[in-house]
C-alpha cells in the first residue's frame, strides 16, 4: 500500500515517524509546502486554494490514501479534498479525538486543546468533544511553538519561557490534545512541565490508531520506502527528516 503524507511543512514528519514505527506501508510520499508555511495565519479560503494546490501533486503518484498530516488543513479543506481526490482522505482532527475519547473516559476531565491560531479559531476538535458530551474544554493558540521547533529549541530558556507565557494561568489539565504536528518535538517538555501528570494526545499515534482500527491491514513491511518533496529548499526538508525520522 503507498500513501501520501501532506503538510504545510515540516511538521508532518511527526506523523512520518509514528507510521515508520509501525510499519503499515510500502511507500510513503511526503510534500511539505515550505515555500508558504504556515498556513496556520492564513484565511479559510487561501487555506482550501493551497489544499487543493497540493492534491494536484499527489495525483501524480499512484497512491491508495493521502493523510493530511496538518490541524489547519483537517480543520478547514478536509472536505474539499475529500471531493476532488481520486482516492482516500483522512485528517488528523478525527483521528485525534478517537484518541482522546479511547483515553479519557471521564467526560468531565480537564482538557486542553492547544494548536496555531487558525486551528483554535475553525473549534475543530471542540465541536464533536462537546457533542461526545466532554463538558471541560478550553482551547489556547500556542503559534510561537512552530518557529521553536523549527529552530530545533527543544529544551531551554525560551521554550520554558514560552511555555509559562501559554500556560500559567491555565488550570492543571488532565488532557492536552498536541493540535500541531510540530508540537510532538516539545511533549516532554510540555509533559514535564505540567510535572508528567496529564494525558498528551499525539497526532501520529492518533492516526495509527485510526488507521488500524478503519483498514485493514494484512502485513508489516521491514522497509518502508520514503520519498521526501518540498515546494522550497527540499534539502532542508531532508535534513530535519534525518535529525527527526533518523536521530541523525
Amino acid at each position: 500500500m503507498k500513501i501520501g503524507v501532506f503538510d504545510s511543512g515540516v511538521g508532518g514528519l511527526t506523523v512520518v515517524k509514528s507510521l515508520l514505527e509501525h510499519k503499515l506501508f510500502e511507500e510513503i510520499i511526503y510534500y511539505g509546502d515550505t515555500a508558504r508555511v504556515p498556513y496556520g495565519i492564513k484565511d479559510k479560503n487561501t487555506i482550501i486554494r493551497y489544499s487543493l494546490e497540493a492534491l494536484e501533486f499527489f495525483k501524480n503518484f499512484d497512491i491508495d490514501l493521502l493523510i493530511i498530516a496538518c490541524n489547519t488543513v483537517s480543520a478547514y479543506s478536509l472536505e474539499e479534498m475529500k471531493e476532488a481526490a481520486p482516492f482516500d482522505v483522512i485528517g488528523v482532527v478525527e483521528p485525534g479525538v478517537l484518541a482522546l475519547k479511547n483515553t479519557i473516559k471521564n467526560k468531565d476531565a480537564n482538557i486542553l486543546i492547544i494548536g496555531t491560531k487558525a486551528t483554535i479559531n475553525s473549534k475543530a476538535y471542540e465541536k464533536p468533544l462537546l457533542s461526545n458530551q466532554y463538558t471541560n474544554i478550553s482551547a489556547k493558540a500556542t503559534s510561537l511553538f512552530v518557529p521553536i521547533v523549527e529552530e530545533a529549541l527543544y529544551e531551554g530558556e525560551v521554550l520554558q519561557s514560552t511555555m509559562k507565557f501559554y500556560f500559567n494561568k491555565l488550570e492543571h489539565p488532565d488532557a492536552i490534545i498536541l493540535g500541531c504536528t510540530h508540537f510532538p518535538l516539545i511533549s516532554q517538555a510540555i509533559a514535564d512541565y505540567f510535572h508528567g501528570n496529564c494525558t498528551l494526545i499525539h497526532s501520529g499515534e492518533a492516526i495509527v490508531e485510526y488507521l488500524e482500527h478503519h483498514y485493514s491491514f494484512k502485513k508489516r513491511f521491514k522497509n518502508t520506502e520514503l520519498k521526501l518533496f518540498a515546494s522550497e529548499n527540499p534539502e532542508a526538508l531532508r535534513s530535519t527528516a534525518k535529525k527527526w525520522l533518523y536521530n541523525l
